[in-house]
């Protein structure tokens, strides 16, 4: 028997080619037992390998290809230069990156194979990988002998490939420097956890390498590994691997040369091949079986803990939760009806109980935390998606829409079969407010304690047609034509494919380069590029967050990522929050600010009248723009048909313009129904309750899952788990066990043959774009807000909106000519009133004619002054200074105003002067003020 303990997959980024769960199919249909994962300076694939891994019962050991600073004696005092300049490029802002075509030993550095033994050695593999990547540029940094050898415990060295230590010291001095380089492995790992690898891929300088390898294990008593050094599952992925290898070193295949590899070797092999590779050595392949009953941890063991809420002596966190809970219930529900209250309270206290069950009150109370934060500082935040159906969330303040008043379906949420964490989306403010509340979460977590999750930036169309063809060396012309073929592709059907749409685009396929490009196309597709950083998930731990995976730093200043994407943080129970940033929070934040400074009045969001007829007058006339989730032409043309008259009519609203009831046929039966001509027909009278508020047609997600609750007795986490394979689009052989379910329970509830296939239709065709009820109640709370404010507080809004472009469906011009449409004065750009942002001011109105087909918004308040913003080419720094220095004294003229601001270039005082923004400058001559081409400009 052969295990492989050295393989690279694609999450080595552009140096494998075959995805973690290709490499665990292929080990699979070999019938190998194990294998072992070693990326390059991460565990990026780790969690995806091990699920893979649990599913076809293989054992996936972990580890990973660890960049490390050369450590001979021969050259030490080079090693130290080296090192020392490296150390000063790490710390200086400007980085120049490191050319990936330089081999590693010309850098002093080598990749050291390292195994997980335990979780002691996991912790030390993670921390290790951070420390190189936190004080380093991107893909550049190594470890040093010293970190090595604090964090050798628990882990398990192997001597390497073309890119080893043992190669590097050969190349560099010799028997004599590799024997040494050897030795200073044993001393810091121990002698018990250093293995000679061998890999025989038929170099001759390979196999001269492997003879003095072997030399020295003799020597040194140490036992010989044997390995493939796998970058790839099958032969045919090669071709693939090259490219990539073009890619990284910045050539084409044809001017790559001897960057290539030499042949195809570097595939998973079976027990079989890898035995008869090494049949003078059994001793190298037995040793691999050995190694891996030594390799016990998995990441069952992950040892992740989700941070403890402080509390006051006395209180545990869950006594803690329900006296927030409590005080929560008194404030939401206190004066609601009594059967409205005892259904809140029941539903809390089941909530509750499970909360209990599960552990999760610290979650709820960190969350809680974040939100009471949030107010504190004056930061608008609500929480959406499925935490919108508990009763504790919206009691706690988290949430803003009640679940019970709207019937919304808990185990969306949070339900014990489920098995995972709940998932509370937090909708902030985008831009700084946002920021404050992720440093935050640094700031009280710790840099080590909180982190960003990841995305995994993959190749979709357009990125592997630039960069396939680039490889083929494509000329630009050329490259273009095929580009664009493929660059808009996704898969719709299955007339819809690569090598149509190159059809459709006059390329032929029979040439060969062409054919070769679509092939590298279709076999990039999906594959990891690099890491990017996820829009606002964030994970925290009890403790320190790199010993649960490594952390590197993200793109922007201050902030940290993991190596792994919210998907890989799900599967291992690692809890996210999502702090998402909204343009429309912005907007309604600034209109509250401009509304007390210029009203002096308070306006609370949470308790805006629920039934203004001014709102609900401009929605049936589809009078949106700038309405949030609302303001699109399609929502337009179906908002005179919807008619809404109530706040639930608007989360039908916001939900109906989705790809699910389009394509699903719904949308034209949902507004029939609602406008009295087609008769209201359920699929069977027992879902009346279910899809009553919707006329009998399914719109949400959750009435998917109580369609399988009461038509066939799912509990809450077997509906869960129907929405989850029924959304995901490799779920064919669980959905068919589950449709087989639904069709048991439905004829246990004796529903009859022809309304089991009409339930099972309806549930298929709209799965896979439902839309959920929880998120459409809270955008149309937003929405509502929005409408609200734009009915009443035109201007502010309006200002607001102008304040946070670009965001929503309309350009800033299409904004103010509706706004004046409605009857705000929009006052011009002037360099002695307005400000960076647009501003409100009080002016004179004269009566303005109601227009006759839609209502007069704007009622005698304050006008709108445009701000400095919307001058084209006019940089900040120069705005603002203008305006600190008016604030100082007025402007006299306009050369008082040149010489005072001397940061407006000639440039931008001529584009004020054009746009007539110097007119009010009181000035000696008009005409010769406005000749800007005669003044001194800095």
């Amino acid at each position: 028997m052969y295990i492989e303990l050295h393989s690279r997959s694609a999450f080595s980024f552009l140096e494998g080619a075959s995805l973690p769960e290709n490499l665990i199919a292929a080990c699979a249909h070999l019938n190998m037992p194990a294998m072992a994962l070693l990326d390059r300076d991460g565990v990026y694939g780790s969690p995806r390998f091990h699920m893979a891994g649990k599913q076809a019962r293989i054992r996936a050991h972990i580890g990973a290809e660890v960049t490390c600073e050369y450590f001979s004696r021969q050259s030490h005092r080079d090693t130290e230069r080296i090192t020392n300049h490296k150390s000063t490029n790490h710390k200086s802002t400007n980085h120049k990156s490191k050319d990936s075509s330089v081999p590693l030993w010309l850098c002093g550095e080598f990749r050291l194979p390292l195994l997980v033994s335990s979780r002691l050695g996991y912790q030390n593999l993670c921390r290790l990988i951070t420390k190189m990547k936190l004080r380093s540029a991107k893909d550049e940094g190594a470890v040093s002998e010293d970190e090595l050898r604090e964090h050798a415990a628990g882990l398990i060295c192997l001597t390497g490939s073309d890119d080893g230590p043992l190669a590097l010291a050969l190349a560099h001095g010799g028997m004599e420097e590799a024997r040494n380089c050897i030795e200073r492995l044993t001393n810091i790992f121990g002698r018990e956890n250093v293995c000679v690898e061998l890999q025989r891929h038929f170099h001759r300088e390979q196999e001269a390498r492997n003879r003095a390898a072997i030399e020295i294990a003799r020597s040194l008593q140490l036992p010989l590994l044997a390995t493939n050094g796998v970058c790839y599952a099958t032969p045919r992925e090669r071709e693939l691997c090259d490219v990539f290898t073009a890619i990284r070193h910045h050539r084409t295949i044809a001017t790559a040369g001897c960057l290539l590899t030499r042949n195809s070797e570097r595939h998973l092999k079976s027990p079989q091949e890898m035995q008869a590779l090494f049949a003078d050595l059994p001793e190298a392949i037995a040793n691999t079986v050995e190694l891996s009953s030594r390799l016990t941890f998995t990441f069952k063991d992950l040892g992740y803990e989700f941070p403890k809420y402080p509390v006051p002596e006395g209180e545990t966190m869950m006594s803690f939760m329900r006296e927030r809970t409590r005080e929560g219930f008194r404030e939401r529900y206190g004066r609601s009806s009594s059967e409205l209250q005892t259904r809140a309270r029941g539903q809390i206290e089941r909530e509750l109980q499970l909360i209990e069950k599960l552990d999760l009150a610290g979650y709820f109370l960190i969350v809680w935390d974040l939100v009471r934060f949030c107010r504190e500082e004056n930061i608008l935040v609500q929480g959406r998606g499925s935490a919108a159906n508990s009763a504790v969330c919206y009691s706690l303040g988290i949430t803003a829409v009640d679940p019970v008043r709207m019937e919304l379906l808990f185990e969306r949420f949070l339900s014990e079969e489920r098995g995972e964490w709940p998932d509370i989306d937090l909708d902030l403010p985008s831009g700084d407010q946002r920021e404050r509340v992720i440093q935050y979460l640094y700031k009280r977590y710790g840099e080590r304690g909180a982190a960003m999750t990841a995305n995994v930036i993959t190749y979709r169309s357009r990125m592997a047609s630039r960069e396939m063809g680039k490889a083929l060396g494509f000329d630009s012309e050329t490259l273009d034509k095929v580009s664009a073929a493929v660059s808009t592709w996704e898969y719709r059907d299955a007339n819809d494919t690569f090598d149509h749409r190159f059809r459709d685009a006059g390329l032929d396929l029979n040439h060969p380069r062409l054919r070769k490009y679509f092939e590298l196309c279709v076999a990039v597709q999906d594959l990891p590029r690099h890491l990017g950083q996820h829009s606002g998930g964030m994970v925290i731990c009890q403790g320190q967050l790199d010993s649960i995976v490594p952390l590197e730093p993200a793109s922007m200043p201050g902030r940290v990522v993991v190596q792994w994407d919210k998907e890989d943080c799900a599967d291992l129970g690692i809890i996210k929050i999502d702090l998402l940033g909204l343009g429309m929070m912005a907007v309604l934040e600034d209109s509250l600010k401009l509304i007390q400074d210029h009203h002096k009045e308070e306006v609370d969001l949470a308790h805006l009248p629920p039934d203004d007829p001014k709102v609900y007058s401009v929605l049936q006339k589809a009078d949106t723009i700038g309405m949030f989730q609302i303001e699109s032409r399609a929502q337009m043309a179906c908002l005179p048909r919807l008619q809404p008259k109530c706040f639930y009519d608007i989360v039908v609203q916001v939900a109906i313009i989705r790809p699910g009831p389009i394509v699903g046929q719904m949308v034209n039966p949902f507004l029939q129904r609602r406008m009295g001509r087609e008769p209201v027909n359920h699929l069977h009278p027992s879902l009346e309750p279910v899809l009553k508020r919707t006329l009998g047609v399914p719109l949400f997600q959750e009435q998917l899952l109580r369609i399988a609750m009461v038509a066939a007795n799912f509990t809450g986490g077997e509906a869960e788990e129907l929405r989850r394979a029924m959304g995901f689009k490799r779920s064919q052989v669980r959905m068919r066990d589950i449709e087989a379910k639904l069709r048991s329970g439905m004829e246990r509830n004796g529903i009859a043959r022809e309304a089991q296939e009409q339930i099972i239709l309806s549930i298929t065709s709209f799965a896979l774009y439902g839309f959920p009820e929880s998120h459409a109640a809270s955008f149309a709370l937003i929405a509502y807000a929005s409408a609200y404010l734009k009915c009443h507080y035109h201007a502010a809004f309006t200002a607001a909106m102008l304040n946070n472009q670009p965001m929503g469906f309309y350009r800033p011009a299409t904004i103010v000519k509706d706004a004046q449409r409605h009857g705000l004065k929009v006052l011009p750009i002037d360099v002695t009133k307005s400000d960076w942002q647009c501003t409100l001011e009080r002016v004179e109105r004269a009566p303005t004619p109601a227009f006759s087909e839609v209502d007069q918004i704007a009622d005698g308040g304050p006008g709108l002054r445009l701000g400095l913003r919307y001058v084209r080419g006019l940089r900040e720094d120069a705005a603002q200074a203008l305006v600190r220095q008016r604030n100082l004294a007025p402007f006299i003229s306009i050369r008082d105003l040149v010489h005072r601001v001397p940061e407006l270039r000639k440039d931008e005082l001529n584009t004020l002067a054009e746009i007539g923004a110097l007119n009010e400058i009181n000035s000696e001559g008009r005409t010769s003020d406005l000749d800007t081409s005669s003044l001194q400009t800095a």
